[in-house]
């Protein structure tokens, strides 16, 4: 029989499409309000994957991956969704977003996204949201799973996680009850 245990300590980040600065720039601020300081910003990346956002966030549309200094814990990925739904909301015009924040989170053995959507390899969390998990650390490197959005398999994106788990490990070895 096994003993349970804590979750893997995490640093959280959410990941952010945008056409326009202005409200990735706002949303930064209300993000930060609620999350704490950033730690890490990746670059503005072109992201052309899908024209699925196309028409409410208008085009061409770009991504940037924002990380939080502090420590989260896993549980509560769920309310950290609704809080980046309602800044989506409140960023909003005329019913349409014109961000869109998806939060994970980041632990040394894997990159976990929420979402409001339910499929076969999604695990129900608590109020309507679901966790996946994207990319997991094996020899060395995150790797994506079957069902990772394709833009999680480009090299880019391995390097920003794999940066971002270099600061969370750092941050763990400087304060080892964060682990």
């Amino acid at each position: 029989m096994g003993t349970p245990s804590p979750p893997e300590r995490a640093l959280l980040f959410v990941g952010t499409l945008y056409q326009d600065e202005q409200y990735l720039s706002i949303a930064k601020k209300k993000l930060i309000d609620f999350f704490g300081e950033m730690i890490m910003e990746s670059p503005s990346l072109e992201w052309n994957y899908s024209h699925y956002y196309r028409d409410e966030l208008g085009w061409p549309i770009k991504r940037t991956f924002l990380f939080f200094k502090n420590i989260m814990n896993p549980e509560t990925l769920a309310d950290i969704k609704l809080i980046t739904n309602d800044i989506e909301y409140q960023l909003s015009t005329n019913g349409r977003r014109n961000i869109n924040l998806d939060p994970g989170y980041l632990t040394l053995s894997k990159v976990v996204l929420a979402s409001t959507k339910n499929y076969a390899h999604r695990i129900y969390l608590d109020k309507g949201i679901y966790a996946e998990v994207t990319l997991v650390y094996r020899e060395g490197l995150y790797k994506p799973h079957l069902y990772t959005y394709r833009d999680y398999h480009e090299k880019t994106y391995i390097d920003i996680f794999m940066n971002a788990r270099a600061l969370l490990k750092k941050m763990m070895n400087q304060n080892p009850l964060t682990k």
